[in-house]
């Protein structure tokens, strides 16, 4: 019987990369559709940087036979995490009172719109505040869990990225 291939650390950190923007943003959009949460303008801001992870985190998979086997990808996978993280914790101090937040609204508009189209489009999106909590797990809000899981993983993940693989014995 021959054993499989083991998982590296960075194999690991790898999958990591990848799995963990897909798993947030998973989140976010079944909140928005199983939950009927609507999200806040520092919300999407929170949303990009994992939208960037995982074309880098696929990229690393790509190059995991290259000559640092997707290592820099793999790293910057990490950073758009954690940069996601450090929004997360800017939007829950927000909701906490800690920082001034957004002051005006921000919508899109959708370029030849009528007048009234646009006007029907604004009265028909709801008015989410980005210093009100929606919805808390454990105290957390959904900004504050971000935060937590983002900056975590991506710590994580460059820990597992920069690590020596053990020698077999």
């Amino acid at each position: 019987m021959t054993e499989g291939r083991r998982l590296t650390n960075l194999d690991k950190a790898r999958w990591l990369s990848l799995l963990i923007p897909v798993s947030l943003l998973a989140g976010a959009y079944g909140s928005e559709m199983i939950g009927g949460l609507h999200p806040c303008e520092m919300c999407w801001w929170q949303r990009y940087p994992h939208f960037a992870a995982i074309p880098l985190a696929l990229i690393a998979f790509l190059l995991a036979r290259g000559p640092d086997k997707g290592r820099s990808f793999v790293w910057l996978a990490a950073l758009t995490i954690a940069l996601s993280g450090a929004i997360g914790v800017y939007h829950a101090g927000v909701e906490w009172g800690f920082f001034e937040g957004i002051t005006t609204c921000s919508a899109g508009g959708t370029a030849g719109a009528s007048n009234a189209d646009i006007l029907a489009d604004i009265m028909a999106t709801p008015l989410v505040r980005c210093d009100e909590v929606q919805w808390t797990f454990l105290g957390l809000s959904l900004a504050g869990w971000n935060a937590l899981i983002s900056l975590g993983a991506a710590g994580l993940i460059l820990w597992l990225s920069l690590r020596r693989p053990m020698a077999l014995a």
